[in-house]
């Protein structure tokens, strides 16, 4: 071994105590980059894959980060509806596979309904592809029963068998609750991490259903019952959007081009992976501001370590005077300190690569489970590797200010010094 490295590893075993805050330091600053970037990462696939399967989203005519916003993440509201000839008319299409007809508009406590049908259990995929799973029970296939997300089970403490009432708009007020038709809950999807968590899923059939008897959001007199709407068919004048699945990828443009110039009535057609690139652009000074903090929480670790190495210098100035007197030259000592502090940095990020290891094994289940983000053990990133070379230098470009010091301390000032 190189005799100033071996003298650096015995000066920083001499100095367990310190080295070991010093290590912890750096641990932990490693952690929180590391960290940040991994849910970093992960979070913005988790965002792009909030749905997946999906080629063409259609809706009434208006920008596609707006339709994006209230089709897949259930904010704002739609610009116009699609009339229901128009939805059947696409749905035969000979290019399309599958259609999922979404209808928003009403909501439970806070969490949107959504109207749907059987294919939004068949069809609708997110993250890799994955098909939605219910945790307890069935899709709905009553008129007055509902499928919620695992949120709102959570939050409202639902389970299979509980009632919940409907009101009409996003405001869950009393003159607007449809408070004479409860529905039944009957199944609970297993957490996605996506939208679909903070969602209520009813029939089309339901939607209409529950507005017989209501003109313009308001109550006109006395609306039907249960029983009684039980019995009769329903079918959706207008639905908000619909999810489209191709035969042939080669066709999506074509299809795009071909609802996007409809005559019958005003649509738009967007690609969803386009859209939620857009959006996530427009979020970016959230990611941007992640990544400063975690640089100045690295910043901060490294300087804690420059200022261990400059006080432990000031009681380490007689032993620089005794290697001096031996016959070690200044350009000795500049290394020495360079070492410990290449050392001191080197450990600190083996065991902050360790501990962050350790850390997503342990609470990378927990989080998936109630945020939906997957936190793989993968291999480091090139990108993360570039993290921790660029700490491993800082480290030792910090040991350059204590060994600067040192460099320039005489011998009869540190064979004077009193203890």
């Amino acid at each position: 071994m190189n005799p100033t490295l071996m003298l650096a590893w015995k000066s920083v075993n001499n100095r367990r105590l310190t080295a070991f805050l010093t290590i912890l330091t750096v641990a932990v600053s490693l952690v929180l980059l590391l960290g940040v970037e991994r849910i970093r990462t992960q979070a913005k696939a988790s965002f792009a894959n909030t749905i997946s399967g999906t080629d063409l989203i259609v809706g009434g005519r208006s920008g596609q980060v707006n339709l994006l916003l209230y089709s897949v993440f259930r904010i704002g509201n739609a610009t116009n509806n699609i009339d229901w000839k128009s939805y059947q008319e696409f749905s035969q299409h000979r290019a399309v596979d599958w259609t999922i007809p979404l209808s928003l508009g009403d909501s439970h406590k806070g969490f949107r309904v959504l109207g749907t049908n059987q294919s939004y259990f068949e069809h609708y995929r997110y993250g890799n592809k994955q098909p939605l799973k219910l945790t307890q029970g069935k899709p709905f296939t009553g008129l007055f029963e509902t499928v919620i997300g695992a949120d709102v089970a959570k939050k409202l403490g639902y389970h299979i068998g509980s009632e919940i009432i409907i009101a009409h708009g996003i405001s869950d007020v009393g003159f607007s609750r449809h408070d004479n038709l409860p529905f039944t809950v009957v199944g609970i999807f297993a957490p996605t991490g996506t939208p679909v968590d903070k969602t209520v899923h009813v029939s089309l059939e339901a939607i209409e259903a529950i507005h017989v008897g209501w003109e313009s959001g308001a109550r006109m007199g006395q609306t039907p019952s249960a029983d009684h709407l039980v019995n009769a068919e329903f079918q959706p004048n207008q639905i908000t959007a619909m999810m489209v699945g191709l035969k042939s990828k080669i066709q999506t443009f074509a299809l795009q081009r071909q609802i996007n110039t409809y005559t019958k009535e005003p649509l738009s057609a967007i690609l969803p992976g386009v859209a939620l690139h857009e959006l996530w652009g427009m979020m970016s000074v959230a990611e941007q501001a992640l990544m400063v903090v975690s640089g100045f929480v690295v910043v901060a670790g490294l300087l804690g370590m420059l200022s261990s190495l400059l006080t432990s210098l000031q009681e380490r100035r007689r032993e620089m005077a005794i290697l001096r007197a031996m016959g070690a030259r200044p350009r000795h000592i500049f290394s020495l300190l360079i070492l410990e502090a290449s050392v001191l940095t080197f450990i600190g990020i083996l065991t902050g690569t360790a501990l962050l290891y350790g850390l997503l094994a342990l609470a990378g289940p927990f989080v998936t489970q109630n945020y939906g983000i997957q936190l793989p053990l993968v291999m480091l990133s090139d990108y993360e590797l570039g993290l921790i070379v660029a700490v491993q230098l800082a480290g030792t470009v910090i040991g350059i200010f204590p060994a600067l010091r040192a460099y320039r301390q005489s011998l009869s000032d540190g064979m004077t010094i009193r203890v």
